[in-house]
């Protein structure tokens, strides 16, 4: 139950602060930031509402104080550089940009203009900042240990599923980061005793193909990484686990798609997060002494629809761990 005085207190306060927020801004100037998406604009869309509305509670609003400039790679990373290139000709004060793949390209595109990465995996060891607290450069924002948090997801998914002998990993082999996640995962495998297959895929049009080939190659279950394509495209994935009788695990999409279980960040939480970036720079700030962010809560989702359409029993010791199950 909601308190309805604590929540009309609190939407009231929201309604008051952005205006007070936006009499701070200076007078008459508007700002333009560059948004590099590595998807589509209709699979990014609940991640830019989150963006908007941080801005908006900072007193940026589109079509006031604030422009937007939206370049999209439709699943196709190699039109990266060239957007990013294409945001640098234009002068933007900023690029918001994410993923190892987008924040790569803005960063080859551009050594001074400030850009700020909403979300990436371990941005260190991609070799996006020197370091967490002191990133150097022109990079700040989100990034989270992403091979830890893929290998935890593998145990995750064998103790939903005990007799699983081989597992397959999800990749994308156009995004950089994947390689460094592929080595914690490998060594989780071992401990575990399972065979890992490492399947690669580089857009939508290859799913139905292997997806047959994991079938022909006995794979058990399957483990998809973080991707921008791979997030995009939850659904179909889904759909095709399920068709297959492949429990799944990954990011929170997956989950809500119909897959078995996910692991993951708060995805929306790390891009409303990435306005407070925005902002600070946009006041002065210098990424290059603006810490990088590490997420510290990750949530565990339980699909038990899917688990029953799987023929799966969900122990109750996970159950039990579990931050949400869908019933």
């Amino acid at each position: 139950m909601i308190d309805r005085r604590a929540f009309l207190g609190a939407l009231a306060g929201g309604l008051l602060a952005a205006p007070l927020a936006a009499q701070a801004q200076q007078a008459g100037k508007v700002h333009r930031i560059g948004y590099l998406g590595a998807t589509t604009a209709f699979a990014h869309a609940r991640y830019v509402e989150a963006l908007r509305l941080g801005l908006r509670d900072l007193g940026y609003v589109e079509g006031k104080n604030l422009a937007i400039e939206y370049r999209w790679a439709e699943d196709k990373y190699d039109r990266l550089p060239d957007l990013a290139a294409e945001l640098v000709r234009m002068t933007v004060d900023l690029i918001v940009t994410h993923a190892t793949p987008g924040t790569l390209a803005a960063k080859h595109a551009t050594t001074t203009i400030p850009i700020v990465m909403a979300i990436s995996g371990d941005a260190v060891a991609t070799g996006l900042v020197a370091s967490i607290a002191r990133p150097g450069g022109n990079i700040t924002g989100s990034s989270f240990f992403f091979p830890e948090l893929n290998a935890k997801r593998l145990e995750l998914l064998m103790e939903a599923r005990p007799a699983t002998r081989r597992m397959a990993a999800l990749v994308n082999p156009d995004n950089p980061a994947h390689t460094l996640a592929l080595k914690a995962r490998e060594s989780m495998a071992k401990v575990l005793k399972v065979e890992l297959v490492v399947v690669e895929v580089r857009g939508p049009q290859d799913f139905s193909d292997i997806f047959s080939a994991m079938v022909k190659r006995r794979v058990e279950a399957i483990s998809v990484l973080d991707d921008p394509m791979l997030i995009a495209n939850a659904r179909q994935i889904a759909d095709l686990a399920l068709t297959t009788r492949l429990p799944t695990i990954g990011f929170r999409e997956i989950v809500d798609a119909g897959g078995l279980i996910a692991y993951s960040v708060d995805f929306p939480a790390a891009w409303r997060r990435a306005a407070v970036f925005v902002d600070k720079i946009l006041k002065g700030a210098k990424p290059a002494e603006l810490p990088v962010e590490q997420p510290t809560k990750f949530e565990l989702v339980i699909n038990l629809k899917t688990a029953e359409a799987l023929g799966l029993t969900i122990p109750p010791s996970l159950l039990q761990r579990a931050d949400q199950v869908i019933e």
